[in-house]
């Protein structure tokens, strides 16, 4: 039997480590070109970045409670903090950036 407790959205987010939330649609033409970037991103920062995909058509609440009205939105959190927040496709590159910027990675 399975004891581990499945971590929540608010779980992850309250971590000491920067996670990086995709917030995207399975419809939505320019989400689909982050999944490569996203890929690129993983490989550039290793282990000390987490990053999550939020599909917002399935997590609804989330997207309301954060006002996300666009896709694809990017925010980066730390520690239950947004410090970071845009919406559009970014190269991984300029992810990396804002991450080391933002989170002191």
């Amino acid at each position: 039997m399975n004891t581990a407790a499945k971590e929540t959205f608010g779980d992850i987010i309250r971590g000491d480590k920067p996670v990086l939330v995709d917030f995207f649609a399975e419809w939505c033409g320019p989400c689909k070109m982050m999944k490569p970037v996203l890929d690129e991103l993983r490989q550039l920062t290793g282990d000390k970045v987490r990053i999550l995909k939020i599909d917002i058509d399935r997590n609804p609440a989330i997207t309301n409670s954060l006002n996300i009205s666009g896709v694809p939105t990017l925010i980066l959190y730390k520690n239950g903090n947004i410090l970071w927040r845009q919406s559009g496709v970014l190269s991984a590159k300029q992810l990396q950036s804002v991450i080391e910027q933002k989170a002191l990675v």
